[in-house]
Order: structure tokens, then sequence, then C-alpha cells
């Protein structure tokens, strides 16, 4: 089965430290119960990133369906998703991090939602949040299924969004069209591009949902873990 889905994977470079986590970010995409339709890798025009790329030993699989965007422009976070978009060929696109992986449910939840949740233009999934130990820190995304948070359980809006900023967008899925018409990412906000986001496609009235189930492990480089938690699939 086919999603009609690209994944964006952003990266400025590729030396040994870098290629473990890519390596998982990768392999996360291949492992999907739910394939998506291609891939999209952005790295920079200058460097070595795609000379290091170009010695990757990618399965057949993956393959077929990467495509390499080679970026001449601002190698910012924010530029290189919108390079990403400008790429891509389906309907939906989702942003991985180089340090983060999806969970092998992920797009199967996507398709499966989709199809009882047809007016939505993006959907959060419950993102699972851990230190480069892979302990546990907390979860995101979750508190739009606390009662009385939204208007509509599950789903994100503008006033929700005013009161609880702390929202990740890596990991979603986004129609490209409505991605687009809300202007994409802003390069010039460096800080609270997420937040920044989110609150505009809320402004534009766009329907936005957190599907209640762990879709996305980030990594987060700093200490004072909890417990450790593996990452469930």
């Amino acid at each position: 089965m086919k999603t009609n889905l690209t994944v964006i994977l952003p990266i400025l470079s590729l030396g040994e430290k870098e290629k473990d986590y890519f390596a998982n970010a990768i392999k996360s995409v291949e492992e999907q119960k739910t394939k998506a339709d291609s891939l999209i890798v952005v790295v920079p025009k200058k460097g070595d990133t795609k000379k290091e790329l170009d010695k990757y030993d990618f399965s057949e699989e993956i393959k077929e369906m990467l495509v390499v965007v080679e970026n001449e422009g601002e190698t910012d976070f924010c530029s290189q998703i919108n390079l990403g978009v400008e790429n891509v060929k389906t309907e939906w696109f989702s942003v991985l991090e180089v340090d983060d992986v999806y969970s092998s449910i992920w797009f199967k939840n996507f398709v499966e939602y989709k199809e009882h949740y047809d007016e939505m233009d993006l959907f959060l999934p419950i993102v699972l949040d851990v230190n480069a130990e892979n302990n546990f820190i907390h979860f995101s995304n979750e508190p739009a299924w606390a009662r009385d948070f939204s208007e509509k359980m599950g789903h994100l809006d503008y006033d929700s969004l005013l009161n609880f900023p702390n929202f990740q967008f890596s990991g979603s899925i986004i129609k490209k069209e409505s991605y687009i018409s809300t202007g994409g990412l802003k390069p010039g906000i460096k800080m609270f591009f997420n937040y920044e986001f989110l609150l505009r496609m809320s402004y534009y009235d766009m329907k936005m949902m957190t599907i209640p189930k762990i879709g996305y492990k980030k990594i987060n480089m700093r200490e004072n873990p909890t417990y450790t938690n593996e990452f469930s699939r």
C-alpha cells in the first residue's frame, strides 16, 4: 500500500558520528509497516556531505525511493525543509531529523486516520523524547488529548496553542498544498519555528490533529534522565 507520502531528511554533514544516527533514521523509514513513496535527502552543495552520501550502502528498497537534493543556498534547518518541499511530488510529506526515528507503525496509523479524518491538513505523532543515552525525558504532543484542552479533543486550534506552545513539528505529516499556502517555515525564526508554524497554521484555520499513538522518537542531546525506556514499536 502506498501512502502518497514523501519523507524529507535534511543533513549538514555525514561524519562517523552522524552516520550512526543517519543509519537509524533510514532504517526507521525502511521498516515502516506501510511504506512512503519517496525519501528526499537534502544536503549542502558545498563540502563533502554529498560525496559521503554517495558512499553510503543503502538497501535496494531505499535506493528506489531516494532523491538527493543539493542545496546551493542557506543550510539552516528551515531552509533545508522548504527546499525539500519544493521537490515533493506527493500530496503529503513528513520531516525526519537525522538523529531521530519513526515508530514502524507511524505511516500505517497516518493512513488509517486520514481515511476517517479526511479534512485534516496536518497530523502530529505522540513524540517520545529521550536523551542521548536513550533515557526517557517526557512525551510531547499528547496534551491535545487532555480534557478541555481544545474545542475538539485531539485537535489543535488557535486558542489552545496560545495557552500551550510545547508541540513538536518533526515527525508530523503535512499536506504539501497546506504547507505552501501558509508560507512554510520561516528561516528568520531560529528558536521557536515549531510553534510559530503551528500557530500560523491555526490562524489560517488549517485542521490539525494529534494521533494518540507514539509515532516518533526525538533524541535530545541533554542530561537529567529519569528512567530508561526502550522505544516501543
